[in-house]
């Protein structure tokens, strides 16, 4: 049966949760081109900024295995819309911030909170639930390649912006742009309406959140990969974070940094594609290895050569076609450990892990920055670790394929 056959009845559950994850995803990872002109307007430092963006990833790691398990109990439309609003809020203040308060509160705390609630581990959830397992990860790789497509749209926006006017009107800008969550976050919660399938007998679904959640842990390959994740959010936000701030120190064209994380969003839907459509075919862990150790090398290449218009282009060709592809990979692994039911809850276990990297490539980038005076010993520390967790998800994936798990019952 013809694939747009089969989705037509969920398209506009699909096209909600794409395009909710699209701005969320998108107006975050553009919130670096706003560091140096906000840091230098308002009096805080380098580090001050990141610490903000820092404390935006804890919130959204450790409250995305909670806002999961809430879906549960209250379906997700709630949970979804709710996370809109306060994406919103957190915007607004920092679009008004005169300090760091204003700056950690709606950076950091608001919008930490709202991707909890509408960033990866919800839509892809949303959009596993939506469709048959049969095309399952195909799928979840055309709601992650739509995702993509917000740093494609916000970051020339708002670099344009803040070049013609200001910070504050390009996050003004973002404002107006994460308004447009709220009915994507009405028409994704139709999902609600969607029964689970039967439970079989490898699935979790009539487990407490506490048995799966350590059913979850007990289960080896969920382990290996929640590790090795750390590192993807290491690499991804000290991208987001600290490449425009790169780029003004090499001298380079400051729309360079906007039009860079446009090619890594413009790639990004290539490799979501490619990649829901590889975990479809091949072992999702393994692959999962393979992104992490390829993101290591493009990162040393750039790294190590003086930076060029044309070699960043490329570099953000690369890193996008390596970036999302994390998504429909893990989400699928879970769901296929674990089942739908549990599934938002358990992928935020695992997405935990990703914040505390996220965590260190924000924070103890700018850290290392601001006490060395350059990004070499962060890059270099990310690379390594980038490579070593690679490397064990590749070997662990392909020694021990990922088992059902063992549910104990009274």
């Amino acid at each position: 049966m013809p694939l747009l056959q089969v989705l037509r009845p969920t398209l506009p559950i699909l096209i909600g949760a794409s395009i909710m994850l699209t701005l969320s995803m998108g107006l975050r990872q553009s919130l670096g081109i706003f560091l140096q002109p906000l840091t230098h307007d308002i009096r805080i430092s380098v580090s001050d900024f990141t610490l903000a963006l820092a404390v935006q990833n804890l919130a959204w790691g450790f409250l995305q295995p909670m806002a999961g398990a809430m879906t549960v109990r209250y379906g997700f439309r709630p949970i979804m819309i709710v996370g809109s609003l306060m994406y919103i809020a957190g915007l607004v203040l920092m679009t008004t911030a005169h300090g760091l308060v204003s700056v950690m509160i709606g950076g950091g705390e608001l919008i930490g909170t709202s991707l909890a609630c509408t960033a990866a581990a919800i839509s892809m959830s949303v959009a596993a639930r939506a469709v048959p397992e049969t095309v399952r990860s195909t799928v979840l790789g055309m709601v992650s390649a739509a995702g993509s497509l917000g740093a494609l749209l916000s970051a020339p926006i708002g670099q344009m912006l803040n070049e013609g006017f200001g910070w504050r009107v390009g996050l003004a800008g973002f404002v107006v742009l994460s308004v447009f969550m709220i009915p994507a976050a009405w028409y994704a919660g139709r999902v609600d309406q969607i029964p689970l399938p039967k439970p079989s007998g490898d699935d979790i679904g009539n487990a407490t959140a506490a048995t799966a959640a350590k059913t979850a842990f007990s289960n080896a390959s969920f382990v290996v990969m929640t590790c090795a994740y750390m590192v993807c959010g290491m690499q991804l936000v000290f991208l987001t974070t600290h490449l425009p701030s790169y780029l003004a120190i090499c001298g380079l064209d400051p729309m360079l940094s906007a039009q860079t994380l446009g090619m890594i969003g413009g790639f990004n839907v290539l490799g979501s594609l490619f990649f829901g459509w590889a975990g479809q075919r091949w072992n999702k862990l393994a692959l999962l290895g393979g992104i992490y150790i390829f993101r290591s090398i493009a990162l040393a290449w750039y790294f190590m050569l003086p930076a060029t218009p044309f070699s960043t282009l490329l570099f953000g060709a690369i890193m996008g076609f390596l970036w999302m592809g994390v998504g429909p990979l893990v989400a699928g692994a879970v769901a296929e450990m674990f089942g739908l039911r549990w599934q938002a809850m358990i992928q935020g276990l695992a997405f935990m892990s990703h914040q505390i990297g996220s965590f260190l490539g924000a924070y103890g980038g700018g850290v290392l920055y601001d006490t060395l005076g350059s990004y070499t010993m962060a890059w270099r520390i990310g690379v390594a670790l980038g490579l070593a967790g690679g490397i064990v998800q590749v070997a662990f994936a392909l020694i021990r394929p990922a088992q059902p798990p063992i549910l104990k019952t009274a």
